[in-house]
C-alpha cells in the first residue's frame, strides 16, 4: 500500500451520514436518525467535500438537496455501505440460531453483566459502544435489542419499537481527594461527541464556567480510573457511580440536564422473547 494514499480513506460512518441526509432530507432530520449532533454531521459533510472537492448538498426549499457532484458521490456511498454490509454478513448464521443481539451503552455493561446469570446470558451476544452507536445499530438491524442514552426524543420508525424509556438523572464524579483551586478551569474527564460530554459542557457554558479537557478517551473504563486517580470530573447516571468515586456535590458545579433511557427493539422481537425485553424493562426502566 502506498502512504501517501492512506489519508484519503472515507469512514464508512461519513458515508452513511450522506445516504441518510439523502433521504431525510435534511442535516437536522438525518442527525436525529443517525444519534448525532448537527455539528458532527456538518463536520462530516465537509470532511467528505473536501475529499471530492465541492459542495454535495445545497439548500432548498424543502431542506437540502444533492447537487450534480453530489449525486455522483451518493451513488458510489451506497456502493460502499452495500459492500460494508455485506462484509458484515459473512458470519453468516445457523437454522437453530437463536441468539439475541443486544446492544448497550458502555456504561451500562457492568450493571448487566452483573445482574444476569450465566444462563440468561447463554444465547446473549452483547455490544457495547457509545450510545449513538447503538441507536445507528438497532435502525440499520446489526442488533436485535438497544438500552441507550439521548437527548432527544426517538424519531418514530417501522421497524424499531420503543419498549419503555424515562428521564435518567446524571451526577458529576470525583475522587474523594480531588479539589479545585478557586478561579482555575474545571478538568474535564471525556470524549468529545459523546452524550456525556455534552451534557457537561452544556452545564458548564450556561453557567458561564471555564473548563479544560484533562482527560480524553473513548474508553468509558480508563475515563473512570481518571476519575477515581482524581485527574478531574465526569458524569455518569446517578445509580452507576462506582466505589471508592463519589458523586461531587460542590456548590460551584452546574446543574446537568436529564437524558433519556431507551429501551428499544426490532419490530416484532416482542414475540420471539418478549420475557427478555420484561426483565430488561424491570432492570433498567423501573424507578
Amino acid at each position: 500500500m502506498h502512504r501517501r494514499y492512506q489519508h484519503l480513506s472515507i469512514p464508512t460512518e461519513i458515508m452513511r451520514s450522506v445516504v441518510g441526509i439523502s433521504e431525510a432530507g435534511s442535516i437536522t432530520k438525518a442527525a436525529k436518525l443517525l444519534g448525532l449532533s448537527q455539528p458532527a454531521m456538518s463536520a462530516q459533510i465537509k470532511r467528505i467535500e473536501h475529499a471530492v472537492g465541492g459542495s454535495i448538498f445545497q439548500k432548498s426549499a424543502n431542506g437540502s438537496a444533492t447537487t450534480e457532484l453530489g449525486k455522483l458521490v451518493l451513488v458510489q456511498a451506497r456502493k460502499i455501505l452495500e459492500a460494508n454490509d455485506q462484509l458484515l454478513l459473512l458470519r453468516g448464521t445457523s437454522p437453530d440460531d437463536n441468539s439475541t443481539r443486544l446492544g448497550l451503552s458502555n456504561v451500562y455493561s457492568q450493571k448487566i453483566i452483573e445482574g444476569m446469570s450465566k444462563s440468561d446470558l447463554a444465547n446473549i451476544c452483547i455490544y457495547a459502544d457509545n450510545s449513538a452507536e447503538i441507536a445507528k445499530c438497532l435502525l440499520d438491524g446489526f442488533i436485535d435489542i438497544g438500552i441507550f442514552l439521548s437527548l432527544s426524543e426517538m424519531p418514530p420508525d417501522s421497524a424499531v419499537d420503543i419498549i419503555g424509556q424515562r428521564d435518567d438523572e446524571v451526577t458529576w464524579v470525583r475522587s474523594h481527594d480531588f479539589t479545585l483551586s478557586p478561579g482555575a478551569p474545571v478538568p474535564l474527564l471525556t470524549w468529545p461527541g459523546q452524550i456525556m460530554h455534552d451534557l457537561m459542557i452544556q452545564a458548564l457554558e450556561r453557567k458561564g464556567m471555564v473548563y479544560r479537557i484533562a482527560f480524553s478517551s473513548p474508553d468509558y473504563y480508563a475515563r473512570i480510573e481518571a476519575a477515581k486517580a482524581g485527574i478531574g470530573l465526569t458524569i455518569l447516571p446517578k445509580d452507576l457511580v462506582p466505589a471508592p468515586s463519589i458523586s461531587a456535590k460542590e456548590y460551584y458545579l452546574p446543574v446537568l440536564g436529564s437524558p433519556k433511557i431507551f429501551l428499544c427493539a426490532r419490530t416484532g422481537f416482542r414475540e420471539k422473547n418478549g420475557k427478555l425485553l420484561d426483565d430488561l424493562h424491570a432492570r433498567f426502566l423501573a424507578i
